[in-house]
């Protein structure tokens, strides 16, 4: 079958990886650097098995610009198109998908179009009968960054918002390219699969801000949090696993999926949703307050990346925590990132030798420990426990 991705993100590159191993598949992205690194079988994002994939596989795949090659003739689409929060609106930017499923249906009549962006509760059905078309569905996507190849290969569910034949072909689809057959199928209404993909989000990011806030309450009372933590995950109803203090949740998925869910919320009753979005805000600030207290001469930022691994730093909670930093304006900032090839980020200095940047610096400030640190652990805040996300 020719398979269309819109979208070459972590969600849509896996996705275009892993089909192309079985059927033809069109990738379609506005990035030309993306298209050409894909088209010469480079690939152009962070993932280690994606990147194996790439080197070893022979991969039926191409990517283009242009949005009538990618559609013509495709019995599937999948769209993986950002979906940024917007603070203005309170609500999900869904242009992108807006436009992406305009163009598909003018192109093509009779592919099934499966939106894997994160979208507002509602969306989907919102879409069907503004376009007057039942070939749209929703299927949530449950990746990490880094490991999107891996998690689709090994799903913990797969989720499909349409229970009529369609919803069960794409399940199917999405299925075959597993290696996990165990893997549990749903099928759901559209909205249920909606509000399934912000509600998962908002747990997740709730277990980051209690962990958390047990750990600035260990913290200020000078208490061992590892032992806190390893005591209270030893019930099985809790788990030990994401767990880990961390400077407050960041990244793609939980900042803008809680604010979205809170958004949602309006009118109805609830506390937990718009607590959790506090919380991480609070977090932030104490991480600030700390940092201000030891009243250092110069604080170095080590990495800007949300973890570990990690090929960006988008809404990763150290930005937060560097505004609050500048705004005290009593000491220097230096940052060490070598994802930034400029010499500043927001006007403060980055210095990309490693060394020089040890030795400048009298505090080091890192959310997730490294051995690159290791020499000079004296310096380094951070309340990584594990070494691990």
């Amino acid at each position: 079958m020719k398979i269309t991705v819109v979208g070459l993100g972590h969600v849509g590159l896996s996705l275009a990886t892993l089909f192309s191993q079985k059927h033809e598949v069109i990738g379609l992205d506005i990035s030309k650097e993306k298209v050409d690194k894909v088209n010469q079988r480079i690939c152009p994002l962070k993932d280690r098995e994606m990147e194996e994939f790439f080197k070893s596989k022979r991969l039926n795949l191409k990517a283009t610009t242009v949005p009538e090659d990618a559609y013509e003739n495709a019995h599937f689409i999948f769209i993986a198109t950002p979906t940024d929060f917007n603070p203005e609106t309170n609500h999900f930017d869904t242009s992108s998908i807006d436009k992406t499923l305009i163009e598909a249906l003018k192109y093509n009549d009779r592919a099934l179009i499966v939106i894997k962006s994160t979208v507002p509760i509602g969306y989907t059905s919102k879409k069907r009968e503004e376009l007057k078309t039942n070939r749209i569905m929703f299927s949530p996507e449950f990746l990490r960054e880094g490991k999107a190849v891996y998690d689709n290969l090994y799903p913990s569910r797969v989720i499909v918002g349409d229970k009529t034949e369609n919803g069960r072909k794409v399940a199917n689809l999405l299925a075959d390219i597993s290696k996990k057959k165990s893997s549990p199928v749903l099928l759901v209404g559209s909205t249920e699969a909606e509000a399934i993909k912000l509600f998962a989000n908002a747990y997740l990011a709730m277990r980051v801000a209690f962990f958390n806030e047990l750990d600035t309450f260990a913290e200020l009372k000078g208490l061992n949090t590892r032992e806190i933590v390893e005591g209270v995950c030893l019930d099985p109803r809790i788990g030990n696993h994401y767990n880990n203090p961390s400077f407050g949740y960041g990244g793609y998925c939980l900042p803008k999926d809680t604010n979205q869910l809170a958004a949602q919320f309006n009118g109805i009753p609830h506390e937990i949703i718009t607590a959790i979005v506090r919380s991480n805000q609070t977090r932030k600030r104490h991480i600030a307050d700390m940092v201000i207290k030891k009243k250092p001469k110069t604080v170095g930022i080590y990495r800007l990346t949300m973890k570990k691994d990690s090929d960006n730093f988008r809404n990763s909670s150290i930005l937060d925590i560097l505004d609050l930093l500048k705004e005290y304006g009593q000491f220097r900032i230096i940052i060490y990132e070598p994802l930034i090839k400029e010499k500043t980020f927001k006007e403060i200095p980055v210095v990309n030798n490693l060394e020089e940047f040890k030795q400048m610096c009298d505090l080091i400030l890192a959310n997730r420990m490294s051995t690159e640190l290791n020499d000079v652990k004296e310096k380094v805040y951070t309340r990584d426990l594990f070494n691990r996300d």
